[in-house]
């Protein structure tokens, strides 16, 4: 596991499973295979190292399952198993549906609209879809960055060239930058906190989306190919829990009003 504080190898095992199961399975099948490997008792009992770990390698294995709703069940208190209506971009609300659900779907998700919802502690939730959005800009940096190693012009590797490191570069950073922040313990101020990494996110996800959809050119739109798969991922997360455009106007609508700005990490 990349960037972690520290690395033990009880964790490293619990990966190499997870991504496994990942791998070979999606939806509802996946949401039964993650309850046999203990993911309720996870999110209950060590939900700063369970959530980071789980969403992340849904983005990076492209897989997806429902349990993005169990976050939100653990914060408010709700009956496990239950699908609460969540946020989406432009005020709409939307259900995540724990089975399979009949077109219109969101970027193949099983989501769909519903009528509006009620207000709700997002914190953990928003910070869930912030690493599932990381996770799915890793996947297109890990793309790109193969295709330019193995993709030549003029006798060598296009990765020899500018203009091509820099897109690669910008994308890691933008990354780099939304894992730091969706890091932050967020201890005087937990709600601005879970925004503005939900936000540095969604913006990760899609700077990742534009910069790595040029690195690999014509084939990346392809259907054949992965990165069309991820980029409408990152499109339908982003706007889920508010969009990373309106999450940072509504915090800054909020330090305006409030006219002060909290500490949100200690330097």
């Amino acid at each position: 596991m990349t960037d972690r504080d520290a690395e033990t190898p009880e964790l490293d095992l619990l990966e190499d499973a997870l991504r496994k199961t990942m791998l070979s399975h999606s939806g509802a099948e996946l949401d039964a295979a993650l309850a046999e490997l203990g993911w309720a008792e996870m999110l209950a009992d060590v939900p700063d190292q369970a959530i980071p770990l789980v969403f992340r390698l849904l983005g990076e294995t492209g897989s997806h399952a429902s349990i993005l709703n169990d976050v939100i069940l653990e914060t408010i208190g709700g009956v496990p198993g239950g699908t609460p209506p969540m946020p989406y971009a432009g005020g709409d609300w939307v259900v995540w549906s724990r089975s399979a659900v009949e077109d219109p779907t969101l970027g193949g998700l099983p989501i769909h609209r519903v009528p509006d919802g009620q207000t709700m502690r997002l914190g953990e939730a928003r910070r869930a879809a912030g690493w599932w959005l990381v996770g799915s800009a890793r996947a297109m940096l890990a793309l790109a960055r193969q295709h330019a190693l193995d993709r030549t012009q003029f006798g060598k590797p296009i990765a020899g060239f500018q203009a091509i490191r820099h897109r690669l570069a910008e994308t890691l950073v933008a990354i780099k930058g939304a894992e730091a922040t969706l890091r932050l313990p967020g201890i005087e101020s937990p709600d601005l906190t879970a925004m503005l990494a939900k936000a540095a996110a969604g913006k990760a996800a899609l700077t990742a989306a534009k910069h790595c959809q040029q690195v690999l050119g014509g084939i990346g739109f392809t259907e054949e190919h992965a990165m069309q798969h991820h980029v409408k991922r990152a499109l339908v997360l982003d706007g889920l829990l508010g969009s990373s455009r309106e999450l940072a106007r509504r915090a800054g609508a909020g330090l305006r009003a409030r006219g002060s700005a909290p500490r949100l990490a200690v330097l």
